[in-house]
Parts: C-alpha cells; sequence; structure tokens
C-alpha cells in the first residue's frame, strides 16, 4: 500500500506530561519545524499524558499556521489507563466495543483540534474483543469522514486477520529495531508485505542507548567502524537498517531535541549495504544466521 505518511514520524507520547511537559509555544514550534524539515506525520494516543497531551498539542496546533492538510495525525485507543483523568479505571484493561471506539476517535479528533484523524489504530489486542464490534465502529467513523485509515497496533498475524474478517487494516504498529527484531522471525513484516499493510515501528532505536550488555556492546563496536565508513550518528545506523528492509517500515521516533529530529531525517538518505545490514543483525544475535 503506498504511504501517504512521512517516512519518519514523530511520536508524542513524551510531549506531555509523560516526558518533556512542553510549553504550548515550544509545541507549536516543534510542530512547524518538524514540518519544515519534511517531517509531516504525528503519532498520538489517547492515553498519552494520562489523556491530556492530545490536548495540549490541539491547542499548540490551532495557534500554529499550520494547515490541516499539510499534516497526518495518527490517534490510538482501547488502553483503558489507571491514573488521575479517569478514577473508575480501577485495573488496566481495554475496551472495544463500538460505541466507545466512536467516543474515543471523536474525543481524539476534539481535543487535536482537527476535523479527522488520517490513521485510528487499535492500540493492543484485547482477549475479549470481536471483529463485529470493530466493523461497527470503523463503517461508521469512515462514512462520517472522521477517520480515513484504520489499523492496529501491537497486533500479531492471527490477530490481524481476526479484525480482517470484517474490517480493511491498512497500518500495524509494532515495537521493532535491531534490538527487538522479533518481527523478522515471526513472518509479521511478511505478512505485512503480503497483506498490503504499512509497517510502524515503535522505539525504533531500541536497547542500545538504555542499556549495556554483551551483546550491545558488540554492536556498538560494530556501528564505531560504520560511523566512519558511512559519516553518520549511531542513531542513524540503527534507524536505516529499520529503513532498509523491503517492507517499507515508518520509524516512530520519540526525541523532542532538534538537532536529533534533523538527524532521523538525514537518515533516510544512509545506503546500508546489504552486507553490513547481516552484520547488525548477526552481532547483536550473536551467532550466525541459519
Amino acid at each position: 500500500m503506498k504511504s501517504n505518511f512521512s517516512r519518519i514520524i514523530q511520536g508524542c507520547m513524551s510531549w506531555g506530561k509523560w516526558g518533556n511537559n512542553l510549553s504550548s509555544n515550544e509545541m507549536e514550534e516543534l510542530i512547524q519545524f518538524n514540518l519544515e524539515n519534511g517531517i509531516s506525520s504525528f503519532d498520538h494516543a489517547d492515553i498519552y499524558g494520562d489523556y491530556t497531551t492530545e490536548t495540549e498539542f490541539g491547542k499548540a496546533f490551532k495557534n500554529s499556521s499550520v494547515k490541516r492538510e499539510d499534516i497526518q495525525l495518527i490517534s490510538k485507543c482501547g488502553i483503558q489507563y489507571v491514573g488521575k483523568t479517569r478514577p473508575k479505571n480501577t485495573v488496566k484493561h481495554y475496551q472495544y466495543d463500538s460505541n466507545y471506539i466512536v467516543y474515543s476517535a471523536e474525543k481524539s479528533i476534539k481535543d487535536l483540534n482537527s476535523e479527522y484523524l488520517d490513521l485510528l489504530l487499535l492500540h493492543r489486542p484485547s482477549p475479549l474483543i470481536h471483529p463485529d464490534e470493530i466493523k461497527k465502529a470503523v463503517d461508521v467513523l469512515i462514512s462520517q469522514g472522521k477517520i480515513r485509515m484504520f489499523g492496529v497496533s501491537n497486533f500479531s498475524n492471527e490477530q490481524t486477520d481476526l479484525i480482517s474478517l470484517k474490517s480493511k487494516v491498512s497500518v500495524n504498529q509494532i515495537q521493532f529495531s535491531l534490538s527487538y527484531n522479533k518481527a523478522l522471525f515471526d513472518s509479521s513484516l511478511d505478512y505485512m508485505i503480503a497483506n498490503n499493510i504499512i509497517p510502524m515501528s515503535w522505539s525504533p532505536l531500541g536497547l542500545f542507548f538504555k542499556e549495556k550488555n554483551k551483546l550491545i556492546d558488540d554492536v556498538h563496536l560494530l556501528l564505531d567502524e560504520f560511523c566512519e565508513k558511512y559519516t553518520a550518528t549511531k542513531d542513524q545506523l540503527l534507524l536505516s537498517w529499520i529503513l532498509k528492509h523491503p517492507s517499507n517500515i515508518h520509524p516512530v521516533i520519540g526525541t523532542v531535541k532538534k538537532e536529533r529530529i534533523l538527524k532521523a531525517i538525514e537518515s533516510e538518505y544512509i545506503k546500508l549495504s546489504e552486507i553490513d545490514w547481516f552484520r547488525m543483525l548477526e552481532t547483536y544475535l550473536g551467532h550466525k544466521l541459519p
């Protein structure tokens, strides 16, 4: 499927109280900065910031000079988060009845100061999910022009098949990186190619700047070599490794630092060789491929 989203997507989870606590002016500036430099897609979820970040982003967007048609807004729904905003939630759970999905999408649209979402995702699979309920909601939202596309997040192939019985799944946003490479081996990415589904990857840098162990240290040594070879930074090489995959993955970056955003955009132009791609994978796995 041809994607209307920018190849690098700006994740907004840490823009609000779950991270950087950006002011409205800072958010407005960052929206404009991303757009001016080639990132036009912004990834949200209703729960971010305990259900507050979309509202803060929406205020900044409204005050900006950015035209709605120049950006793509993504949101997710379904997780019932235990926090201050919804005190009745005594246990984290998932809610996917059709009325709630429609309500959640409409609330995200209102909070983001938009007339529609470019993409609505079911945030995580639920053992109680039913494709008929999903279809009711998706049909209403698409027919009313409230969402342009529908998809899932963190769903397995089988879980996606269940939803696809009744509704077209256009996107699956999964955790994927060199250090979380499960999708290479469980056929998830192959499935998305075969079924014309756009893959997006959250946490694309994985564990390499968060944890230390022998495998991670070995990859850092290899990346030291590649930094010189490709005139690139380590985070750029990790993104270029994802971007090389033929499924056309869209990494969702989490940084709010302008210099790192620019580096992420520049990673699109790094032509990582096939051999070096496999060297990175083999080094992290710690053994030869079969």
